[in-house]
């Protein structure tokens, strides 16, 4: 069964999402990046070529030729998808596809209207017996996820 896990009091969510695909990066694990739409992708996308100072996040789009072999995905489009490691959701929805993944990442900003979005998320998985994982991100910074996205028997997000 799918574990999810909620990083909250995070002030910049796509910071964050870079910087839990970074961890995922180092472990080994595969990671796919759903986003709320085009442009939100295209700003992810920019991003994680931008994030670290002397090197980029190995990523693609999800229909790409080089998605299975590409260890982070970003994409708005969730079909179809190579791997079904870890899925980080950037929308404000709870995805369709989530139970297919070994975890689920969620990120929640300081604003009123997502978090309540945000519990909305945690109750619809607690009601279904989903395993979940809070991760208090409150005074680090910029949203530092600096536990995210373990790999294989470990939480994608750090818990």
């Amino acid at each position: 069964m799918t574990r999810v896990d909620f990083y909250i009091n995070v002030e910049a969510r796509e910071r964050t999402a870079c910087k839990i695909a970074a961890k995922a990066i180092e472990r080994g694990a595969r990671l796919f990046v759903l986003t709320a739409d085009e442009a939100q992708s295209e700003r992810v996308d920019r991003l994680m070529w931008t994030f670290a100072q002397l090197s980029f996040l190995p990523h693609v789009r999800a229909a790409h030729p080089l998605a299975a072999r590409t260890p982070v995905i970003v994409d708005h489009v969730a079909d179809p998808l190579p791997h079904d490691q870890v899925l980080l959701n950037l929308t404000d929805e709870t995805p369709a596809v989530f139970s297919r993944f070994e975890r689920l990442v969620e990120i929640v900003s300081l604003d009123p209207d997502d978090r309540q979005r945000a519990r909305t998320r945690w109750r619809f998985y607690s009601e279904r017996g989903y395993a979940l994982a809070s991760h208090d991100l409150a005074g680090q910074g910029k949203g530092t996820a600096t536990a995210a996205a373990g790999a294989s028997g470990r939480s994608a997000a750090g818990g």
